[in-house]
């Protein structure tokens, strides 16, 4: 199971993700599309969309399978924080992954590398 990370969710609208790992991320969305309620505040406050790619955005995103803030991700989150110095919306985006046993799908590589979850990166070479 996976949690998309932000950047895989714009890179995928606009058709920017590699070919070569492009049915990958459309199976990913198709079969089991899980976000944090963070993806979900970061995607749609994107500032670049027009209204109609606003609405598709809209229609895209309440495809996904969101996952609240609970208690569980906020500790998680906190400890993440604390033993990483990471930023809190991606400590709240890997304790999410980590919590429910998700690998994280992320171009963002650097942020999360250290923290010891499954890393997915559609980019790589």
């Amino acid at each position: 199971m996976y949690l998309l990370d932000t950047n895989i969710l714009i890179y995928f609208l606009n058709n920017d993700i590699p070919t070569s790992t492009l049915p990958e991320i459309e199976s990913m969305l198709k079969n089991h599309f899980n976000i944090s309620i963070l993806n979900k505040i970061e995607f749609l406050g994107f500032r670049h969309f027009s209204p109609f790619e606003r609405k598709q955005a809209l229609e895209f995103i309440n495809e996904a399978t969101l996952f609240d803030l609970n208690e569980e991700i906020v500790e998680a989150s906190i400890e993440l924080r604390s033993n990483y110095s990471i930023k809190l919306i991606d400590s709240i985006i890997a304790a999410t992954a980590k919590v429910n046993n998700f690998a994280l799908v992320t171009r963002n590589m650097a942020d999360f590398k250290k923290i010891g979850i499954e890393l997915i990166n559609p980019f790589k070479d």
